[in-house]
């Protein structure tokens, strides 16, 4: 079982080696990267490359750990007793169960993404130390074991938004996804727009590349930005002799709202412009 990479995924040879080693040494492969740089993908493509199911559980900053094992809710047991249900005999009626759970007893082993994990609290990866390690959880309600069937390839996500506990780190094979260089980033529009001409995919990079690399922009636009933009400029049909304008007035990128995300940034090129055009009297 091992990861070579997929027709719509265009993986690094070093991403391919960390999937693999994940695999061999049936740890969680923990996945850092800037966002829009293809990690919550990559869970979808291994699944798919492995012909294997998958389980996404998407954490959010109210995600408890205890949600991914199960949750019993007990208002509707109440509820129903008072109401005379006979559902109430049988406690198992009341247990929701979470993502890992679900894939713990999957008939074949699954691929389980744990998505974003540094949104939830700074206890939510201690929560999950042991139930990752020993691939099993006790369900103090009905006095049972849940133990995986086989390991599941675990995929966990983080943004960077907060610093992770060391022993939960110690557990992982980590790996950080690198911004795309340019020849990567032309395999990955090949991918995703086959046929493309090449002079408008190389002036859209060169002009990409240099948005990303002004002093003091906000927020750096990412991979799935430039594609948004890419399929905005043929939409369009504007071509590459649009994107080598030098004038200073136009300065910022034609249907820039694809790549510049915010008010500070969109400031920042406006004042670019302006230093361009009295410089340029």
């Amino acid at each position: 079982m091992r990861f070579e990479g997929t027709r719509g995924y265009v993986a690094t040879d070093d991403l391919k080696v960390a999937v693999n080693a994940a695999i061999t040494l049936e740890r969680p492969l923990l996945v850092k990267g800037e966002p829009g740089t293809g990690k919550t993908v990559l869970a979808l493509e291994i699944a798919k490359a492995l012909n294997a199911p998958l389980i996404e559980w998407h954490v959010k900053s109210t995600t408890k750990a205890l949600q991914g094992l199960y949750e019993y809710d007990a208002v509707s047991r109440l509820r129903d007793s008072q109401l005379g249900d006979e559902r109430v005999q049988d406690i198992r009626n009341y247990i929701k169960r979470g993502k890992l759970w679900d894939a713990f007893v999957s008939d074949e082993r699954p691929v389980l993404l744990i998505d974003e994990i540094d949104k939830a609290d700074i206890e939510f990866p201690n929560d999950l130390l042991l139930e990752l390690d020993r691939m099993e959880f006790y369900v103090y309600e009905t006095s049972e074991t849940v133990k995986a069937r086989r390991r599941p390839i675990v995929i966990i996500t983080s943004n960077n938004e907060k610093e992770l506990p060391d022993a939960f780190l110690r557990r992982c094979f980590f790996h950080y996804i690198r911004f795309p260089d340019p020849d990567t980033m032309t395999a990955i529009v090949e991918v995703h727009f086959p046929g493309i001409k090449q002079r408008l995919v190389a002036e859209a990079l060169r002009l990409f590349y240099e948005v990303r690399d002004v002093p003091g922009i906000k927020k750096k636009p990412s991979t799935s930005e430039l594609l948004d933009w890419l399929k905005l400029l043929m939409s369009e049909d504007i071509g590459p002799e649009t994107l080598r304008e030098r004038d200073p007035k136009k300065l910022i990128p034609p249907l820039h709202g694809a790549l510049l995300k915010n008010e500070q940034d969109v400031h920042l090129f406006e004042r670019l412009a302006f230093m361009a055009r009295r410089e340029g009297r």
